[in-house]
């Protein structure tokens, strides 16, 4: 093992970087970082109601399976560009070094959508979790010892946004005092998401008394408000995204890569595996959720009025069709997965930071690159990340009914920055003739599987900006709760970022710096070696 941890070494400090982080990490463990962001039970979940809206048990199941191929097909081609180039930085790395010209300009661009995609995820996951930790104290409150009606909390946005706020301190706090309890908690994450599916689809399939029929798996259903025309077509891939927010975040195994024994292969089978296993774990619990789904009077299923009602309409499904202390556990089940996602999600975050600011990419770089010295681990990344996920999340004080229209722009805005960010690289490794393969590559299919990527990624975009309803206009204050404002904030931080590199970073930044010499290397990693 210290021969593969030398020979990790060696490779980063032929890419520029000294050791600064401490490798300690194995394949399990990598694999867990990415396994806990994707997290089936925080994204599939909270955007359930995507699925049971616009299509659905057809987009739930057969649109689960078709998107976890395509993210798939991402997924390995990110994956052997990171057996090349095992940084913590990744995609804004990648770029830089397969771009045959002007590579500054796209790694700067690379690495700003990498970053702003990353605080979408924080933001929206914590915001989820806020949902459902309200949702849990509910339970318990809804209902004193003498039976009658307890005192709940209002799921309001001032008390979700204040919950929310808790849930990231919480999470800045144990990555940056409980390094080592992270780690092991990162580990656990990917049982306790195995065994809770598990435990889930067992109540949901012994609880009920009646269950829906396979057929009704396969039956398309547009629950929307959109009619007539192409509405079928357009209906059924709006429901994709579904499975795209949740299926999303494995580059965070390349932003742990410097911190993983073995990474050249080690991070890019944890990418791949990560997407293939929450695939089949997710449509598990799909199945699950549509074959529990009750009937109403006349003997229609109430999916729609039950799954389709918001970030917590999972927990619609549970109370109709098990027992009240089974409704308990499965909410805390599912509560804690999205702790754990978010926890995973912060330490991905500031990795991503401490790379770009080690490069000058961030304001304040100097700040947000400096290591904590005892735990080898960027400390003050960490709270760049948990505050600019507090500020994003802010959007969340508008709600439209019971979905926040503004939850949909923080998915939106995660998805879309991280697919380009990914599709960035995987774009310029086709281009580059001269591309070195590592170890873990694609051989022969990597051209097939490159272009293949492109193209989803193009059609996914498009998706995300579609307005989800007829009344969408977000210039007009009559249909701002209806309106889709990804397109509008992705847009917006394009043109910041573009006229940022313009007028000011196009002088000073110029993509991946050399530390210094292999000599200058060593004496870095000396010295934190000895305040360890």
């Amino acid at each position: 093992m210290t021969e593969t941890i030398d020979s990790d070494r060696e490779h980063l400090n032929s890419l520029g970087y000294a050791q600064e982080l401490h490798r300690g990490m194995g394949t399990f463990s990598n694999f867990a970082i990415s396994f806990s962001i994707i997290s089936i039970l925080a994204g599939g979940f909270t955007s359930f109601w995507i699925g049971a809206t616009f299509g659905g048990p057809l987009v739930i199941t057969v649109g689960w399976l078709i998107v976890g191929m395509f993210a798939l097909f991402v997924g390995m081609s990110m994956g052997e560009i990171c057996s090349a180039y095992p940084t913590a930085g990744g995609l804004y790395f990648w770029s830089a070094k397969l771009a045959t010209k002007n590579a500054p300009i796209w790694s700067w661009f690379t690495g700003w959508f990498n970053f702003l995609g990353q605080i979408g995820v924080i933001a929206s996951v914590d915001y989820a979790l806020a949902n459902y930790v309200l949702a849990f104290i509910n339970l318990y409150a809804s209902k004193n010892a003498d039976g009658s009606a307890g005192t709940t909390i209002t799921l309001s946005a001032n008390h979700v946004y204040i919950t929310f706020l808790i849930m990231l301190l919480i999470h800045g706090l144990l990555n940056t005092f409980g390094v080592s309890i992270v780690k092991l908690l990162g580990d656990v994450s990917v049982w306790w998401h195995v065994v809770g599916v598990a435990v889930i689809f067992a109540v949901l399939f012994i609880a009920p008394s009646t269950h829906q029929p396979v057929s009704y798996l396969f039956k398309y259903q547009n629950n929307s408000s959109w009619h007539g025309g192409i509405s079928i077509l357009y209906v059924f891939f709006l429901g994709f995204l579904l499975a795209q927010y949740t299926i999303t975040g494995f580059d965070a195994s390349a932003h742990v890569s410097e911190e993983t024994k073995g990474a050249r292969t080690a991070a890019p089978k944890a990418i791949v595996r990560s997407i293939y296993i929450s695939a089949i774990a997710g449509m598990i619990l799909n199945i699950a959720f549509l074959s529990a789904v009750p009937n109403d009077k006349d003997g229609a299923p109430r999916l729609l009025e039950l799954g389709g009602t918001g970030i917590t309409g999972p927990i619609n499904i549970f109370l109709a069709s098990v027992g009240s202390k089974a409704v308990e556990l499965l909410v805390f089940i599912t509560m804690l997965g999205q702790f754990f996602c978010g926890m995973a999600s912060v330490t991905a975050n500031s990795r991503m930071i401490y790379a770009f600011s080690r490069d000058g990419g961030l304001p304040g770089s100097r700040i947000w690159h400096k290591i904590n010295p005892k735990t080898r681990t960027p400390t003050n990344a960490v709270w760049l990340g948990v505050v600019a996920s507090a500020i994003t999340g802010a959007i969340s004080l508008w709600q439209h009914g019971g979905v926040a229209v503004a939850f949909f722009a923080l998915t939106g805005i995660c998805v879309v920055g991280l697919y380009i960010a990914y599709v960035i690289p995987i774009f310029l490794r086709l281009r580059n003739k001269d591309f070195q393969q590592g170890p873990w590559n694609l051989g022969r299919w990597s051209q097939l599987v490159g272009w293949i990527s492109i193209v989803w990624v193009f059609f996914i975009t498009i998706l995300f900006f579609a307005p989800l309803f007829p009344a969408w206009r977000w210039w007009k204050s009559s249909d701002v709760n209806t309106a889709n404002f990804t397109g509008p904030l992705i847009v917006l931080a394009f043109v910041a970022v573009g006229i940022w590199w313009a007028a000011s970073a196009k002088n000073w930044f110029k993509g991946p710096k050399v530390q210094g010499t292999p000599e200058e290397l060593k004496a870095i990693e000396r010295e934190l070696d000895a305040l360890a």
